[in-house]
């Protein structure tokens, strides 16, 4: 049966993935209901990102509060005055390279901030099972897969990097508060999102910016690394999905199959980017350039998403 919500709170909604998966809520789904969107606006979110909702802004279905997610007395209050039914955690420092140079930031807001909310939705909530916390998790936690295998929901966490590390930290706390409080709660387990919008620190927005500007393009060790990824509509759809209709106390693996090397990432856009621009088909070659690993640099993702697709009849609707 298919939930049904009246008030979302959205975290991290500014952001890339965030604001993506609130335009697709409000402008592609049914839903009846408003979403508060609490975002700290840092460097990874902008209102901007949202700025075309506002139809839906006076209609009062959707609001943007600016607040930190570990602000207890801002979440409490937002859960008290807006009567908050579902969460849907996305607000996460995330960017790899940042986690390794300053860990205590992702710590604090990936960690501690989920423990606020999750503080704060088990006093709002009590025993209620019409709620429903949602936490947005990454392959990452699982570390470097080997090649010719997929990792599974029920497969041991393994995180190479701080930021990776926080985030399996962060899923852990949502599950012992479901097992030792009650609270509702699902889990999706993302592999690496692209599409508009997107922060230009992230593969496909930087080297899509350095083809066009004929820039040196920095690439780790060989390029070999291996991703698998997703059109951030499709992400969101799968959240949602998740969201409404995913079993409670459990997690759903969100994938497609689709895994590419960093390196034929770069070149795929490289030729695309040729295309659109009359240049030569192999201009962007001479960009290139190898520069020393980063530490801890997993070497392949790769998730099985036969769960959600099998179990809630999920399937990505764009090809990479």
């Amino acid at each position: 049966m298919s939930r049904n919500f009246r008030n979302l709170l959205v975290t991290g909604g500014a952001g890339f993935m965030g604001s993506n998966f609130i335009r697709f809520v409000l402008k592609k789904t049914s839903f009846p209901g408003r979403i508060i969107n609490l975002d700290k606006l840092t460097y990874a979110g902008d209102p901007a990102n949202l700025a075309d909702l506002e139809e839906e802004e006076r209609a009062g279905r959707y609001r943007l509060e600016v607040g930190d997610i570990i602000e207890r007395d801002l979440v409490d209050r937002i859960f008290r005055e807006e009567e908050i039914d579902c969460v849907v955690h996305f607000a996460a420092e995330s960017h790899v390279d940042r986690s390794i140079a300053a860990a205590s930031d992702f710590a604090e807001t990936n960690m501690v901030g989920t423990l606020t909310l999750l503080e704060a939705a088990r006093e709002a909530w009590g025993g209620r099972r019409d709620v429903l916390f949602h936490q947005i998790s990454t392959d990452e936690v699982f570390g470097s897969c080997p090649e010719g295998s997929e990792f599974r929901e029920s497969d041991r966490y393994n995180p190479s990097s701080p930021y990776a590390a926080s985030k399996a930290g962060a899923d852990h706390l949502v599950r012992a508060f479901g097992h030792t409080h009650d609270l509702p709660y699902t889990i999706t387990h993302a592999c690496n999102n692209y599409g508009p919008r997107q922060t230009p620190e992230k593969l496909i927005p930087l080297v899509i910016t350095r083809l066009a500007a004929g820039e040196k393009i920095p690439v780790y060790g060989t390029g070999e690394n291996v991703r698998e990824w997703i059109f951030v509509e499709d992400h969101s759809r799968a959240v949602w999905t998740v969201v409404t209709e995913g079993v409670v106390g459990e997690s759903y693996n969100v994938g497609t199959g689709e895994r590419i090397s960093n390196l034929e990432v770069i070149r795929r856009l490289g030729r695309e980017v040729a295309r659109r621009t009359d240049r030569p088909k192999d201009y962007f070659e001479e960009l290139i350039t190898f520069v020393a690993d980063r530490p801890g640099h997993d070497r392949r993702y790769a998730l099985s998403s036969e769960k959600i697709r099998t179990g809630l009849g999920w399937r990505p609707a764009y090809s990479t």
